[in-house]
Parts: C-alpha cells; sequence; structure tokens
C-alpha cells in the first residue's frame, strides 16, 4: 500500500461521506476499533456537512489514498484554524485497513498542515466514554484539558444517541 496525502475538494464529498459513515456508525464500522455504533445510530456526516467543510474559509479535509488501488479513498481527516490553534476532527480510516499506521500518518499530515497556517496548538473533542480511542491519542502527545463540552442532544446531524449523559472532552497538542 502506498498512501498519497492531498486536500479534498468537492469531487471527493460522496466518498468521505460513505468513508466516514462506515467508519464511525453501523455494522461496518465494528470491523475497526473506533466504532461509535453502540453510542450513536444515524449518520455521522452527510454531503451538506463536508461540502461546508471544504468551502468555509481556514477550513479543509485532507485525505489518505491508496495509489496501489486506484486511488482508493482509505482516511481523512478534518481541519480548521481558529488564529493560532487548529482544531482537528473527523480523523477516519477504513475500519478494514485500522491498526496499519494511517490513522497516525493523518494526524501527522495534520501537524504539518497546521504548521503552514502558522497554528502552536492542535485540539479536538473526542466523546468522553472513548477511553481507547482518548488513550491512543495520548500517546500521540495530546492532552486532556480537562475542559468539557456537551454533545448536541436532539441535533441529529450528530447522529442519534444510544446512551445517556453523552459529553465531549478537548484534547489538545502543541506543535
Amino acid at each position: 500500500m502506498h498512501i498519497e496525502f492531498t486536500q479534498a475538494d468537492e469531487s471527493h464529498v460522496d466518498a468521505i461521506v460513505t468513508l466516514v459513515n462506515s467508519a464511525y456508525r453501523g455494522d461496518s464500522s465494528k470491523k475497526g476499533w473506533t466504532t461509535e455504533a453502540d453510542l450513536l445510530g444515524g449518520q455521522r456526516v452527510d454531503s451538506e456537512s463536508i461540502i461546508a467543510a471544504l468551502t468555509r474559509d481556514n477550513s479543509t479535509i485532507l485525505i489518505a489514498q491508496d495509489e496501489d488501488d486506484d486511488d482508493k479513498l482509505v482516511g481523512c481527516v478534518h481541519l480548521e484554524q481558529h488564529e493560532n490553534k487548529c482544531y482537528l476532527g473527523m480523523l477516519t480510516v477504513d475500519p478494514t485497513l485500522q491498526k496499519k499506521g494511517i490513522g497516525r500518518m493523518l494526524v501527522q499530515e495534520s501537524e504539518a498542515f497546521a504548521q503552514f497556517w502558522d497554528c502552536t496548538q492542535i485540539y479536538m473533542t473526542v466523546i468522553s466514554v472513548r477511553k481507547e480511542l482518548i488513550a491512543w491519542y495520548e500517546k500521540l502527545g495530546f492532552r486532556n484539558t480537562g475542559e468539557k463540552r456537551p454533545f448536541p442532544y436532539g441535533d441529529e446531524r450528530f447522529g442519534q444517541p444510544k446512551v445517556d449523559n453523552l459529553e465531549f472532552v478537548i484534547l489538545e497538542k502543541k506543535i
């Protein structure tokens, strides 16, 4: 597998929607370790949210494609600049290809892109009960700030909660 990283454009929207939803929700997501299927149902993203991320100022989606497999989309990550900080979200790897280093490579590419934007920190929100995922980010140098944000219950753009008391923790890393 030879991974190439680039910025997504509107021609990638459908593939990104399919990849992200397959990695986070439903039975297909259970092939990987990053599933949210036990916590949330419904969609993770839709075409409108991806187009918005691609067209908003200081926002981009980086994609990872396998050059050995007709440029198949194998991962993506959303980045958004907020002054000297960069928000990292929607880090996604094809569930059948997880644990092969693609997620780590996407984080490294994100850090390089954030530095291009003159950011000195990257931050993200993670559902607090996702302990294994938080531990993985901590291995990559992120730290839990102790700050919490409420989960947007009632907004189906974020999914349909299957459990109560969901909240986000904020992780950050100096770059």
